[in-house]
């Protein structure tokens, strides 16, 4: 045994724990199977290195905002998961390995006790925690010294690519901010169209009931505008009034209102189920999934359930040829509660 391991026995015995069983995994230096197992050790860590690297650069380059074509779009995700995963994996496959294979065999007995361990004991142990390195060996090990480097830095790099997503203000030039309804200002203002692509008059919705409508732009009825849908509804005289004084005290929907017609996202905000159910008597709007209900006549205020947040309500406007139009999008981030924001 090397003077730095009677050190640290010297060190556990103070401290009352009694090595009883100690087995180098490789007593000869430089065997031919401490080399194979030092390989494979070093291409787990080189494959977490290539695939941090992967999910980096899939995560800033993957052509995954092209939705109206997007077959790659589809595996965007799917390939974050992967990549991440096989990087996770392997980091931790390498780990056991080195436990498994290169840290010597050892039991050690210990007595419990209380208090804090004396100075001349802690020194000990930190001579305990050196010698600990010393067994694996990464110091005469300049493969694993560097695969070990490259994969804490693949890792690393897959680790904080997200946090630029997470610390920009989500209002700035953000794509989760924006729907179909979205439109450059100067250019006409997308009609409300139905599934089919018929444009959609006031007179087309009787009083007190409600159609679902999409913009009028390609692929707006399509799942590739799938945070669009939204739910037109005409309201009758008294419940209109009540709409319209809700909305000039916020500051969100004020002028949103077009006669007795409003129109509010048709995503949940709880969960991003479609709320969908319209009670025309009580003037509330119910999601099936979660039983969350938003009174239209408030903002469509959640009055029940899960949700938090009002549903977004879409700006109305009738163009020249009778249609109903959306002046612009919706003015807060549509869909469930973690984009809440002060009403």
């Amino acid at each position: 045994m090397s003077d730095r391991f009677e050190l640290v026995r010297e060190g556990a015995r103070r401290d009352g724990v009694e090595i009883v069983h100690y087995a180098p995994r490789f007593p000869v230096p430089g065997t031919r199977a401490e080399r194979r197992v030092e390989r494979t050790i070093g291409l787990l860590f080189l494959v977490t290195f290539l695939a941090g690297i992967g999910f980096a650069a899939g995560y800033v380059a993957w052509p995954w905002r092209h939705r109206l074509g997007g077959d790659l779009a589809v595996l965007y995700t799917p390939m974050l998961g992967v990549t991440l995963g096989i990087a996770l994996l392997s980091l931790g496959f390498g780990i056991v390995t080195v436990a498994k294979k290169l840290l010597p065999e050892e039991v050690s007995v210990q007595h419990r006790h209380e208090d804090a361990s004396p100075r001349d004991e802690q020194q000990l142990t930190g001579a305990t925690l050196a010698n600990l390195g010393t067994e694996v060996g990464i110091t005469r090990r300049p493969l694993l010294k560097y695969t070990l480097g490259l994969g804490g830095l693949g890792a690393g790099v897959a680790a904080v690519m997200p946090l630029g997503a997470l610390i920009k203000d989500p209002h700035q030039n953000n794509q989760m901010m924006t729907t179909g309804w979205a439109h450059t200002t100067g250019t006409a203002p997308i009609r409300l169209i139905r599934e089919d692509g018929s444009p959609v008059r006031p007179e087309d919705v009787s009083v007190g009931g409600q159609i679902t409508v999409f913009p009028d732009i390609p692929g707006g009825t399509t799942n590739a505008h799938a945070d669009s849908p939204t739910l037109l509804i005409h309201l009758r005289d008294d419940d209109a009034r009540k709409a319209a004084d809700a909305a000039a005290r916020s500051t969100k929907n004020r002028g949103a209102q077009w006669g007795n017609y409003v129109a509010f996202s048709k995503i949940c905000t709880h969960a991003g189920c479609p709320a969908s159910l319209y009670e025309q008597q009580t003037n509330k709007l119910l999601c099936p999934c979660h039983q969350s209900q938003f009174l239209i006549t408030d903002n469509a205020r959640p009055i029940f359930g899960p949700a938090t947040r009002r549903l977004p309500q879409l700006p109305l406007d009738v163009d020249a040829e009778g249609y109903f139009v959306a002046k612009h999008d919706f003015p807060e981030a549509i869909g469930p509660g973690f984009w809440e924001r002060p009403a």
